[in-house]
């Protein structure tokens, strides 16, 4: 049986119970064997304190721990230039070869830009693309979007993961945690509990670094 692999990118900054809990229900209903999370390189621009990309994937790797089928990548950060989810998927083809089922993961707000990304329609020759539905979730997408799935849309794993690449899935997760990364900035550079917020290793990786705390 041909591998299942995800790729799930994200700022990560912070990551958060949010990200994870997806990142555990996105590998179990896809049945993955190995779900990529990738810290992008740039978050958007904002205002000190700015916590490095090195230290996001070490967060990252904190929040992950052993988490089964769960790997910090951190192949983004080691790229020249800019870095595009294109890149790291075509990457992603070449280790894991030609049959294994390949997917990469987004949420709806990225997915209804997804047009405008670079060389967006290389992704189906690349891999799947899965969308995290949110509540209220609707189907009015922008018409160039629209264009760039054609028919692609397929509305089960299993009709999914019957080719290697092409599909676009729309994904209700059980438990969709309404975490802001932004929210969690915060509380910290307001010295307030982040408790249950975030995995324990990252709350203390933070506390004890100084991270996102406003500094004198």
């Amino acid at each position: 049986m041909s591998q299942r692999i995800g790729m799930f990118g994200g700022t990560f900054d912070p990551v958060h119970n949010g990200h994870l809990r997806s990142a555990l229900e996105v590998r179990d209903a896809l049945g993955l064997e190995v779900l990529h999370m990738v810290p992008a390189p740039q978050p958007p621009l904002r205002g000190v304190p700015q916590v490095s990309p090195q230290q996001r994937l070490a967060l990252l790797e904190a929040g992950i721990a052993d988490t089964p089928g769960l790997l910090a990548d951190g192949r983004e950060l080691r790229r020249a230039g800019p870095s595009y989810s294109v890149d790291t998927l075509a990457e992603l083809r070449a280790v894991y070869g030609s049959s294994a089922r390949l997917v990469m993961v987004i949420g709806m707000d990225a997915f209804l830009r997804l047009h405008q990304w670079d060389r967006a329609e290389r992704l189906w020759a690349l891999g799947h693309v899965v969308v995290i539905a949110r509540p209220g979730y609707n189907n009015d997408w922008p018409a160039p979007l629209k264009e760039l799935v054609g028919n692609r849309e397929v509305y089960s794993v299993e009709a999914m993961m019957q080719q290697a690449q092409g599909h676009l899935l729309v994904l209700a997760l059980p438990s969709l945690m309404a975490i802001s990364a932004t929210y969690i900035r915060q509380r910290l550079q307001a010295g307030e509990s982040v408790r249950y917020l975030l995995p324990q290793a990252v709350e203390s990786t933070i506390l004890q670094q100084g991270w996102y705390q406003t500094s004198e």
